[in-house]
């Protein structure tokens, strides 16, 4: 089963390698890894995508809350989240294309963010099943070049939100 892990770590040299080697020295499988940091300068947040059984998973969750570098692990799998991943594809756009390669990006929400006289570079976001539908409708087309960012996610609602005193 694929399970998205949301990392809360110190953002310091050498997080990102200590859980990566965590997963390789385990030889479990990483799907997909963004990092990035928080609001707050010395945290970073890491979103990863693994799969493997319930138990497998746990061991992974156990083995992360080890780590030093760890602030909060949340398993966001069976949380009602919002997940999103962003591609930027680079297609072949001439002639009479253009416009209908600029049909499909607006049908799927998408941006072209660099126009030349033979290409287009469209910028997409949504789900990971709406960004392979628009790369197989695309697939007509000549596709040059094809960019993912892997997923993020959050969990809905309004989590700590406290109201403010006057």
């Amino acid at each position: 089963m694929r399970h998205i892990i949301s990392i809360l770590l110190e953002n310091e040299a050498g997080a990102l390698s200590r859980v990566a080697g965590l997963f390789s020295a385990r030889g479990y499988n990483i799907a997909s890894l963004t990092v990035a940091p928080t609001e707050d300068p010395t945290l970073s947040r890491m979103t990863l995508v693994t799969s493997g059984s319930e138990e497998i998973v746990d061991q992974i969750r156990k083995q992360l809350n080890k780590l030093v570098d760890v602030v909060k692990l949340v398993d966001l799998t069976d949380d009602d989240r919002i997940e999103r991943e962003m591609l930027l594809i680079k297609v072949c756009a001439e002639g009479g294309e253009r416009d209908e390669i600029k049909r499909l990006a607006d049908i799927f929400r998408g941006r072209i963010i660099d126009v030349t006289d033979r290409a287009y570079t469209i910028e997409l976001t949504g789900d990971g099943s709406k960004l392979d539908a628009f790369i197989s409708v695309l697939k007509s087309r000549r596709i040059l070049e094809v960019v993912r960012s892997g997923v993020i996610g959050i969990a809905r609602g309004n989590g700590a939100c406290v109201a403010e005193t006057p």
